[in-house]
């Protein structure tokens, strides 16, 4: 059965080695009958947390108009989901660590 793959690429550096990495993770996947769809996160507006919980008092929308709106849905709409992320003092990078932040809006109470 066909799955819907979202790769979440997480490094500053195309062709780097975690986007190669995902690459190649979508062509397997691809070859297995998925449908397969990369993001690169540092090529996407995407702005941090303000923590202002505006999205606890609206449904979970946020108050931050940016790309995170149409990955956020991707994320929801997703049967995988595959992040990939160099490791920068021993973390992720900065670029998916705000867009992971920003998924508080999905999972705030309402």
């Amino acid at each position: 059965m066909s799955k819907k793959v979202l790769i979440l690429s997480g490094s500053p550096r195309i062709g780097g080695n975690s986007d190669i990495l995902c690459d190649e993770f979508m062509k397997g996947a691809i070859e297995s009958g998925n449908q397969v769809e990369k993001i690169n996160v540092s090529k996407k507006k995407i702005d941090y947390c303000k923590g202002c919980y505006y999205c606890q008092t609206h449904n979970g929308e946020c108050a931050i108009k940016d790309d995170m709106t149409e990955i956020l849905q991707k994320i929801i709409d997703a049967d995988v989901l595959v992040l990939a992320s160099p490791v920068y003092f021993y973390s992720i990078d900065a670029q998916l660590k705000a867009l992971i932040d920003r998924t508080v809006a999905r999972w705030t109470e309402q």
